[in-house]
């Protein structure tokens, strides 16, 4: 028990820190209060579980780094329980008497002795990780842009958080030992703790109670010291995480992108050109992030050595904030363009808005959402992007189309052997069939539209298409930050929908970026309707035995390319195996498949435009990855996968056979 004169020093020292962090943390309000579009407030008691789940499963980091992730959830658990643990060292130092007894105080003992060692054998593996064995994975690349405050500041705030998570548990540890020593026998229910003690056991008792003393105002006093500072260091992510976590925008979708109001005369910035201008769980994005860089190991355009790192964006975002914490908080303008520290213009351009960042981030954190608010900044304030794209929106707007093809949208299905109807000539239909333009123009994706026209076909399906009153759904230019033009091409689409009829009937699309536009993205417009994949519909077919496969069809080994737009947005993965695996095909999967899926290079309007000068092609790193599987066919759900992966074959030499889910199972019919 503390002596009154230290209990009225720790009131004061209590009274102190807590008038600190009231201004401290009230500075970090004020800097996220600054964002353009208010934080999803609404319910937040109903998303208190779901933070607090955050808060204890760690964001499922195990499946990645799983070695590294044990020991961050000795950390994570350690800290967590160590909110009980200094609530009740607190109160055995004001209260005499005051300690837990019986079987709640010797499990309570128990797990505060094991979780002690366990945060303090985490610490020191972070440490070493960080300052001895330099993981490459914690590195960021020269050709990056980083804060000139972060390369020194990252290492610094490491080190000061490892000092002070090693300090406070050490020395409650410590304090633990000479209360065992002082008692003069070991704990059974604090066997560390007791171990300790042994060296301390010849001690004089004086020493084992001047020594719990200091140990206790060590332990409790960093506490004190290190909550006003909080907001200062990476460690903020322990409430800012779940914080983020409960507070982001609902989405339909993953990567489904929110609309500007063109309409709202009062808007005078379309997307982001400051700090300012991003929305205000963005600037929350920025206390979340631990730094981990996970969302750099996931990021296709970083592993190929491209100039992009979403974590260096959201490092940079932190020490900025943190250089103008007081001026922002104080409401002054921030003109500091975010393509002068936060990013390169060459690095916004390289995103291919797989979503992998998004998808990873154990915090919650969006980094893809601020590129795409850069671009759109870019395209629509500034006019400035890359001078490929000129053709794509040239052809979006006078064609319909980035191929600026004029052509007969209905020509694809010439070759077909039975008539494939417009929703003029069957206004009945079951199922639209939405073509997209690359299977009205690519030659390659005409044939994934035939194939699936055929298996339809096969299978009884009652279905029609727009034909020539089809355009494309915009997508293209809402990824490339036209959103001017996407919200034109969105309005018309819809129209043109409802006209046929398609909002109370079923919508069918081989393209998963169509898919995930006309299923997620146009309801924000007033289009909802309800879109199926084409191999959703396939896989339902066979299973419901309206399509009838061929029995004794085998294919060759198949490995399936998961497109990012069908798995990680919109969260397809079982009906494509389902549907290649009735088809014959014995399937081998990639290292990296499902959620972990590697893009293949053309999502973010990639497809139109040149990659950025990097170590390795997209395309060419995940071909790579499909042979090594010792597969002979390359199966797709994606036109523009199949573009990409077709030249990686080309360029390999042709090893492997790239094909469409509906290529493989037309293949198969039944005779």
């Amino acid at each position: 028990m503390l002596t009154l004169i230290e209990k009225i020093l720790f009131l004061i020292a209590v009274g102190g820190s807590l008038a600190l962090a009231a201004g401290t943390f009230g500075k970090m309000w004020a800097v996220v209060r600054r964002g353009h579009t208010p934080l999803n407030l609404a319910d937040l008691s109903g998303k208190l579980g779901a933070g607090l789940s955050a808060l204890v499963t760690q964001g499922r980091i195990i499946r990645h780094r799983k070695a590294t992730s044990i020991f961050h959830y000795f950390i994570a658990w350690g800290f967590i329980y160590y909110v009980l643990v200094n609530v009740i060292d607190v109160l055995e130092g004001l209260f005499f008497g005051f300690r837990l007894t019986g079987p709640v105080g010797n499990v309570y003992r128990l797990l505060a002795d094991g979780l002690t060692v366990a945060v303090l054998l985490g610490m020191t593996y972070f440490l070493v990780r960080r300052f001895i064995a330099h993981a490459p994975a914690l590195a960021i690349r020269k050709n990056v842009t980083l804060h000139p405050q972060a390369a020194a500041g990252m290492r610094r705030d490491s080190l000061l958080v490892g000092g002070f998570i090693w300090g406070h548990v050490g020395f409650r540890f410590l304090g633990a030992a000479f209360l065992v020593a002082l008692h003069g026998r070991s704990d059974p229910w604090q066997p560390f703790a007791s171990l300790l003690a042994l060296p301390l056991g010849g001690l004089p008792p004086l020493v084992h109670l001047l020594g719990w003393h200091l140990s206790w105002w060590l332990a409790i006093g960093l506490i004190l010291a290190f909550v006003p500072y909080f907001p200062y260091t990476k460690h903020a992510h322990l409430f800012a995480g779940p914080f983020n976590l409960m507070t982001r925008p609902p989405r339909r979708a993953l990567g489904a992108l929110p609309a500007i109001n063109f309409d709202d005369e009062s808007i005078e910035q379309f997307g982001a050109t400051t700090l300012t201008d991003l929305s205000q769980t963005q600037l929350v994005d920025a206390f979340a992030c631990i730094m981990c860089s996970r969302c750099q190991d996931v990021c296709p355009a970083y592993a190929t050595g491209k100039v992009l790192s979403p974590s260096a964006l959201e490092i940079n975002k932190r020490y900025h904030i943190w250089d103008k914490m007081d001026a922002l908080a104080a409401g002054e303008a921030d003109e500091s363009p975010l393509l002068e520290w936060a990013i390169s213009p060459e690095a916004v351009w390289a995103c291919t808005t797989c979503g992998a960042c998004i998808e990873v981030c154990p915090v919650g954190n969006e980094p893809m959402f601020d590129i795409m608010d850069i671009r759109r900044s870019q395209v629509l304030m500034d006019s400035q992007f890359p001078a490929e794209l000129k053709g794509a929106f040239t052809g979006l707007e006078r064609n319909g189309n980035p191929w600026q093809m004029a052509g007969d949208r209905l020509a694809w299905a010439e070759p077909l052997d039975f008539a494939v109807p417009t929703v003029k000539e069957n206004p009945d239909f079951e199922v639209l069939f939405w073509v997209g333009c690359a299977g009205a123009f690519d030659p390659a994706a005409q044939e994934i539209a035939r194939a699936t026209a055929t298996v339809l076909h096969a299978a009884g399906v009652n279905f029609a298409v727009l034909g020539n009153d089809e355009s494309c759904t915009g997508d293209t230019a809402r990824r490339a930050g036209n959103e001017y033009l996407f919200f034109e091409m969105a309005q018309a689409n819809i129209e043109t929908l409802n006209a046929a009829g398609a909002d109370k009937k079923k919508i069918v699309a081989s393209c998963p970026h169509c898919l995930h536009t006309l299923g997620t993205e146009y309801a924000d417009f007033g289009g909802h309707y309800t879109v199926l994949h084409h191999t959703q519909l396939i896989s339902e077919l066979i299973g419901s035995g309206r399509l009838k496969l061929n029995r004794d069809h085998q294919l060759e080994k198949v490995t399936f390319h998961d497109p990012c737009y069908l798995g990680r947005h919109n969260g397809v993965y079982a009906e494509p195996r389902a549907a290649l695996s009735k088809a014959g095909a014995t399937l081998l999967e990639m290292g990296r498949s499902r959620s972990d899926s590697f893009c293949c290079g053309a999502g973010g309007a990639q497809m139109w435009k040149e990659e950025e000068h990097g170590t390795a092609s997209v395309s060419e790193t995940r071909f790579a990855e499909a042979r090594a599987t010792g597969a002979e066919v390359l199966a797709v759900g994606c036109p523009f996968c199949a573009r990409m992966l077709t030249d990686a074959n080309t360029n390999a030499g042709s090893p492997l056979v790239v094909r469409d889910v509906a290529q493989v199972v037309a293949a198969a019919l039944a005779e």
